[in-house]
């Protein structure tokens, strides 16, 4: 593996760190604090062809690499952990399924749309009794015709009012358990689909997230994914996607919080000396430093695997679960760094600290990934080969 960047990543790093430093850092604890999610950032980065980051050009996309999107979602959430949120449901979870389970008709008619920025993309798996316990959910499509009648609800959805297109999954056969729920597309304009902010996150608090409901939505056949049965097989393989963006994401807070904490460090004295010479700091910038390497290599392992086409699962767990787990750390010792002061939002630290709690939460939670991890060295746990894979990137062989 080489770990030399490309010319092109290191273009993509160096535009949106310009642009998280330009657009989201000067505005971010105004939104924070207002509970405020920015479309119009959206918007910014379609222009700059980063809501299409790894979907071919064939359909809308720029065509990069899957390390590339990797690169995108750190510096994304260097600034912060809303918009990196919105970027992995928007690719990872919703555009990257479409472009490996989706019909030719389907990638060029939602996928399409979506890789270009005209329209964006959520999911919608996690309901009020059914997180972990995805076999819990309460959602059913009930066919009739040329349609499948959709009732019930999902929670904790991210982009729930800004979103056009939600990739959802419900029962369309109760009785046959995981191997009886299918995935559909729903378009917010049908009839039937409404959806509500949630308020009052200790989290994450420039990002809109919230509940969606499904009052006898007609979704037509078209809009059906792969076929009826493999949702569950859909949503898993959406969840290797997503939590590969969010353990890159989690690199980002890792260096946001270094980077504050180093800047800190050379700012403060105390005892006649900056604080970066005491070792009980050392250690902790130390410890940051070590987690975001080690973090990178992971993430940079799932996305190689990725590139040629090749099941991940186990790999991306693992990233998921340690990046999460080393940006809580960082967080919250970038915090100690700053002492009283990081207990306040004068610095950016308190923010880091909030935000750093959810992905070990979302996306399989850090117990499950834990309890993965063991059952594949166990034995338990073997991947199987899936109907479709992602498709591997087919451009020069990637430079990460």
């Amino acid at each position: 593996m080489d770990f030399q960047l490309s010319e092109e990543q290191l273009m993509v790093k160096d535009m949106l760190r310009n642009f998280v430093d330009k657009e989201i850092i000067p505005n971010i604890q105004e939104w924070d604090e207002q509970g405020h999610f920015e479309p119009a950032i959206l918007k910014k980065l379609a222009e700059l062809g980063m809501m299409g980051t790894c979907i071919p050009e064939a359909y809308g996309g720029s065509g990069m690499d899957y390390n590339t999107l990797a690169i995108a979602c750190e510096e994304l959430e260097r600034g912060d952990t809303a918009y990196r949120t919105a970027v992995s449901v928007h690719t990872g979870l919703n555009s990257m399924t479409l472009l490996q389970w989706g019909t030719e008709e389907q990638k060029m008619r939602i996928l399409a749309p979506q890789a270009k920025g005209e329209k964006v993309g959520a999911f919608g798996l996690t309901e009020p009794d059914a997180g972990s316990d995805v076999a819990a959910m309460k959602s059913t499509a009930v066919k009739e015709g040329d349609h499948y009648i959709l009732n019930g609800s999902k929670t904790w959805i991210s982009l729930c009012d800004y979103a056009d297109h939600f990739l959802v999954f419900a029962y369309t056969d109760k009785e046959k358990g995981h191997n009886g729920i299918s995935a559909f597309v729903v378009d917010r304009e049908m009839e039937g689909f409404s959806s509500k902010a949630i308020k009052g996150k200790l989290g994450i608090r420039a990002g809109n997230t919230g509940e969606i409901f499904f009052d006898h939505v007609k979704v037509p056949k078209e809009n059906l994914i792969g076929e009826e049965g493999e949702g569950f097989k859909i949503a898993m393989s959406a969840l290797d996607n997503g939590r590969f963006t969010v353990a890159a994401g989690a690199c980002g807070l890792i260096m946001a919080s270094l980077e504050e904490s180093v800047k800190y460090c050379n700012e403060r004295k105390t005892f006649g000396k900056e604080i970066g010479k005491h070792q009980l700091v050392q250690q902790m910038i130390a410890n940051m430093e070590a987690g975001l390497q080690m973090s990178r290599l992971l993430v940079y392992k799932a996305g190689t695997l990725k590139n040629q086409g090749k099941r991940n699962t186990r790999e991306t767990s693992l990233a998921k679960w340690q990046a999460c787990n080393f940006a809580n750390e960082a967080a919250n010792d970038a915090v100690q760094i700053h002492g009283a002061y990081g207990y306040s939002n004068e610095y950016p630290v308190e923010r880091f600290l909030r935000n750093s709690k959810a992905p070990v939460i979302y996306e399989g939670t850090r117990e499950i990934h834990t309890i993965m991890q063991a059952r594949y060295v166990l034995g338990y746990n073997q991947d199987k080969p899936l109907r479709k894979m992602l498709p591997a990137w087919f451009g020069e062989e990637a430079k990460v």
